[in-house]
This record gives structure tokens, sequence and C-alpha cells, in this order.
């Protein structure tokens, strides 16, 4: 199982390229595509990430909805046709889409957000206040986690 953990600041370089963290490549490595699939968060002023293995299953799973339904048309336009394929240079570096840094307020510097299965890009600064409000609304809530057990979990 793929698996994201962390949170890494990279700079954009003058050619628009920035490095994806070296954990988040090596979590990729086995894939079929060696990159990242990309697409505009519909939640937050971030881009949302995966590998082509994940987007995959999404893509199954939207198609478990009735076709032609107004929520399978939305989801597929919200995130099938805005999702980019980015695969990653010699040195592990992607270029990001200009309306995706726009989308996420990114301009010199951008923060990569693990997220167990997935991971987020945003600006750091707005990353910084989100992550507050949820630390925040966690407290708040008294949130907890059931813990699924090793022989029921996928890849256990």
């Amino acid at each position: 199982m793929t698996l994201f953990l962390s949170t890494y600041v990279n700079k954009i370089d003058k050619k628009g390229r920035i490095s994806v963290p070296a954990s988040f490549r090596q979590a990729l490595a086995q894939q079929p595509f060696q990159g990242i699939v990309v697409f505009r968060s519909y939640k937050f002023p971030a881009i949302e990430g995966m590998g082509i293995e994940r987007m995959q299953r999404l893509s199954a799973s939207v198609d478990e909805l009735d076709l032609f339904s107004d929520m399978q048309d939305d989801l597929t336009a919200t995130i099938f046709a805005d999702s980019q394929l980015l695969p990653f240079d010699g040195e592990g570096r992607v270029i990001l889409p200009e309306p995706l840094l726009v989308h996420a307020g990114i301009q010199t510097e951008a923060a990569f957000v693990g997220r167990g299965a997935t991971f987020q890009i945003w600006n750091p600064q707005a990353f910084e206040e989100q992550q507050k409000s949820a630390r925040l609304r966690v407290q708040d809530k008294q949130a907890t986690v059931k813990l699924r057990s090793a022989l029921s979990g996928e890849g256990a």
C-alpha cells in the first residue's frame, strides 16, 4: 500500500520545476507510471495528488455510481477532466501546471502534505493555517480513530 507521510516544503525553480519529496517518490516506485497524478481540490485551496494506482481505484469507485447520474457526471468533471499526469524528470522533479498553481495560491514554494494514501500540495502559509484549524476541530470534537485489525486491512 502506498503511504504518504509528513510535510515537506520545496522551492519552485525558475523553470517551474519542483522536487517531489524522496519519500513520496519511493512510495510510488513500484507503480507503472513514474510520476504523480494531480488535480484541483474541490474542498481546499490546494492540489490533490496520488499515484496512478490510487487514481485507477478512484475511477473504479466512480464507475459504480449510476451511469449518467448528476453525481457521476459532477465527479468525473471535477476530478478526471481536471487531472494531470506529471512524470518525474531525471532528478525527481515535476512541473505543476499554471492553473493548479493559481488555484492553490502557490508562487515560489509549495508544501507537500502527506495524507496517508494520498497527498496534497499547498501554499505553505495557507496549509499552516489549515492545519491549526484542523487540530482545533479534532481537539474540540475529541476525535478518535478505531484501528483496523491487521488481518482485515489491505496489505496487512
